[in-house]
């Protein structure tokens, strides 16, 4: 019988981070170690936040952060982080506005792609692992953003630098995140529309490849 190796969140405090110490996923805790590897590898950070109680954050564990396949993109392509929302309710409701400015809702799991720098480019909830019914799945979303970070990186990051600007200086200043956070949010993306030439073109081409492309 061949004994697992944990990640290092063996080493966290968390129920929660705990239950997935020995997911194949190589996850990192929230901090400066994650944001340097990916600096220096030069990858995309996959932000996963969830709870001990979310019954999604259980099903796409089980789904996607038990699989083999789906660990393997994200160790290659990745740097994966796991937070505990009660834990570190900080992180969560800066990243829950991220979430609801880019889908209009929100919820957990929440799902979150960025750079080492905390700048997200993408972000969602609940993902099955595998595209149905028009939804697109983590596997095919992986590949896709993969894709992008390589050939798009720097439209990707661009078409969400002022917005996620606006969500980080209030939630810093505030402590909290102000309830017209969203309205701002859609103000921005508004004041950059161009409706000659495709309307918000950098980020809604990224979105429609992500959403049609499979």
């Amino acid at each position: 019988m061949n004994q697992k190796t944990p990640n290092l969140l063996i080493n966290e405090k968390s129920p929660y981070l705990l239950q997935h110490a020995y997911n194949p996923v190589n996850w990192y805790p929230w901090g400066e170690a994650a944001f340097k590897r990916a600096e220096e590898e030069d990858k995309p950070i996959f932000l996963s936040i969830g709870y001990s109680t979310c019954h999604w954050c259980h099903v796409m564990a089980h789904e996607s952060f038990e699989n083999e396949q789906v660990a393997s993109i994200l160790n290659e392509h990745f740097i994966a982080i796991k937070v505990d929302k009660e834990e570190r309710p900080d992180i969560d409701s800066i990243y829950m506005a991220v979430c609801q400015a880019f889908t209009g809702s929100g919820g957990w799991p929440t799902s979150i792609f960025m750079n080492h720098e905390q700048k997200p480019f993408f972000a969602g909830t609940y993902f099955p692992i595998e595209s149905s019914y028009g939804m697109i799945g983590f596997i095919d979303l992986l590949k896709t953003i993969h894709e992008n970070w390589t050939n798009n990186k720097r439209k990707l990051l661009d078409a969400s630098e002022e917005i996620v600007r606006q969500l980080s200086v209030t939630a810093k200043q505030n402590g909290t995140v102000d309830a017209t956070l969203i309205e701002k949010a859609v103000e921005l993306f508004e004041s950059g529309f161009d409706k000659n030439n495709g309307g918000l073109a950098m980020l809604l081409n990224f979105l429609c490849r992500t959403i049609y492309c499979f």
